[in-house]
Formats: C-alpha cells, structure tokens, sequence
C-alpha cells in the first residue's frame, strides 16, 4: 500500500493545493494532508482552522485523511505508516529548496520517496503567501480558494 504525506502549512489551502490534492488520490492508496503548526511561520490562521477547511475542501475524497503536526516530519511518516512524500512545484524557483529538503528527509527517513508533482498551469502563480496578502488589503480571492476558505479569511480580519 503507498501512503503519500503531503506536509504543509497550509495557510490557507488553495485551489493549487486541491489540484494537487485530488491527483495524488488517484495516484496512491492514501493520501495524508498534513497541516503543520509552524510557528516560526507565524501562520495567520490557527491550526484547528487550518485543518478544518482542509478537511472540508477534500471531503468529497474518500482516500484523503487530514492532520495537524509539530513533530518532525520523520516521525509524522511513520506514525502515518506513509513511504512517500509529496510535494508541489509551481515554479523553478521552488526547486532549490525542495530539492534540499527532499535530500535531508532521504537521510532522516531513507524509505521515504519524495514526489513532485506540478499543479494545473492556470493555478501555477497561486500561492498562500499570495492570498493572504490579497484577502488582507480586503481583495477578493474567491477565485483561488474554496467558498469555505473565502469565508473563513473575511471572518478572520473582519471583513
């Protein structure tokens, strides 16, 4: 059985990520969205929220489970049972560091295999980072996320 972990930090999830999200479905037994704590990142949703509209824009997959983590991702994939890591590649600019970090976990966890996969091209430019600076200057991000993460962004800074 192949068991892909998808880490991140997820604030928030993003139409790119649900791309992802449903192609990994298709292509492993199970898919484990995992959202990290990262405080160092300061995310501006907390991790409870985080995993919620994480569980409710993948809802509709049946092999798709969610869970939030502050341990080291070694640990996650074998409390998960996981022999892969998936991650996501919108440009070559993320190249250098995931190649990096594809190299560290081959070392901490060398049964894990790191997989890359590419979101659709119209979603290419989407990321976190983005529309939390968007949906802060009170923009609209509608076209980049769930109706539930939209929401959920406008109730966080009151808009």
């Amino acid at each position: 059985m192949n068991t892909a972990v998808y880490p991140g930090t997820f604030d928030p999830i993003t139409n790119g990520h649900s791309d992802l999200i449903e192609r990994a479905a298709k292509l492993f037994d199970k898919v484990v969205v995992s959202v990290a704590e990262s405080p160092k990142k300061k995310p501006m949703l907390p991790l409870e929220t985080r995993v919620a509209l994480v569980h409710e824009v993948t809802s509709h997959l049946d092999n798709v489970s969610i869970v939030g983590f502050d341990c080291l991702l070694a640990e996650l994939l074998e409390q998960q049972n996981a022999n892969i890591i998936l991650r996501g590649l919108r440009a070559v600019s993320d190249f250098e560091y995931e190649f990096q970090l594809a190299a560290m976990n081959r070392h901490l966890a060398p049964n894990v295999e790191s997989i890359f996969l590419t979101p659709a091209e119209n979603l290419s430019f989407v990321s976190s980072t983005l529309i939390r600076e968007i949906s802060s200057l009170g923009g609209d991000v509608s076209k980049f996320v769930h109706p539930a993460v939209s929401k959920a962004l406008n109730e966080h800074l009151g808009q």
